[in-house]
């Protein structure tokens, strides 16, 4: 289908700023370009806290004080290099309203400064504590979720699979999932729709420099894993979206996991582009998805 009017719109909004490019700028100047263009979030919560989750800083949402609630792990997206818990505010807001259920969002280091693995030792890090402090945060430990957008999905995904803790649900928006790059969605929908073939180059690039890693190695492209480490994975929902370099290793990686047996969700929403999830102010299906997330990890924690 085309792009929807809506993400028509946006495009051109965002066309009229004539930023640069990722690949034209230093991690420094992305990170500060993205802090301008933020806006104040447009969802109330019963409450937020920010915390250390065993030395990774994290910021909890509450939709009530309630006690067992369960908790969904939730990972920015950004490429590894930008984004923190501010650039996802509105997105966790959103959820933990939906699901009703608390969401803890991991501030984990980024590359290059901090280049693979150190983002997922601290997912893996900021997992582990969340099921040992569940408690504490006024939830159940044996009602935990992982989940993230992009390379946040990516790294919910490898946590998943290492499995450092049991966990119910995960839910994969967008993910990256192959960063060989070479799914045909690279070459159809690599220029043009906000996220860019040569912007996912800059963005693998910082995440594996100066470390040796093939961009197939599992804990990098969650897709290359054997097949002992997902027919084991949690259920999970698995959000794509029509117009985005990443669509055709996010619809993969849901294909492997339903032929595995894994109880899994694949939407697909038409007409949309990359980021559209982080949109729900401007995008109808950003915030349907919102809606769409929070419903599957309501159903996923609440039995």
């Amino acid at each position: 289908m085309p792009l929807h009017p809506q993400a028509v719109a946006l495009l051109d909004m965002m066309a009229a700023f004539a930023d640069p490019p990722f690949e034209e700028l230093t991690p420094a100047q992305a990170r500060s370009l993205r802090d301008e263009r933020r806006l104040p979030p447009s969802h109330p919560v019963h409450s937020t806290r920010d915390l250390d989750a065993g030395g990774v800083p994290a910021r909890l949402y509450r939709p009530s004080d309630d006690e067992g609630l369960g908790l969904l792990v939730f990972l920015h997206g950004g490429g590894w290099v930008i984004g923190d818990l501010d650039s996802h505010d509105n997105v966790c807001r959103a959820l933990c309203n939906h699901s009703g259920h608390a969401v803890l969002s991991l501030d984990y280091r980024l590359a290059p400064e901090h280049p693979f693995p150190a983002p997922l030792e601290d997912a893996l890090s900021g997992t582990r504590w969340a099921h040992a402090h569940a408690a504490e945060l006024g939830c159940d430990p044996d009602r935990l979720a992982i989940g993230g957008d992009s390379a946040g999905g990516n790294l919910a995904a490898v946590v998943a699979q290492l499995a450092p803790v049991p966990l119910r649900f995960q839910l994969l928006v967008y993910p990256v999932t192959d960063c060989t790059m070479s799914e045909p969605s690279y070459g159809t929908n690599g220029q043009g729709y906000f996220l860019t073939a040569d912007g996912m180059r800059w963005f693998i690039g910082h995440y594996l420099d100066g470390t040796g890693t093939a961009t197939d190695d599992p804990r990098v492209s969650p897709l290359f894993a054997a097949d002992h480490a997902v027919i084991s994975l949690p259920p999970a929902l698995v959000i794509t979206a029509e117009y985005d370099p990443l669509r055709d290793e996010g619809d993969r990686y849901a294909e492997r996991l339903a032929a595995a047996g894994v109880p899994t969700s694949h939407v697909r929403f038409g007409g949309m582009f990359h980021g559209f999830f982080s949109l729900g102010d401007f995008l109808d299906d950003g915030a349907a998805a919102n809606a769409l997330a929070g419903a599957a990890v309501k159903a996923a924690l609440s039995r």
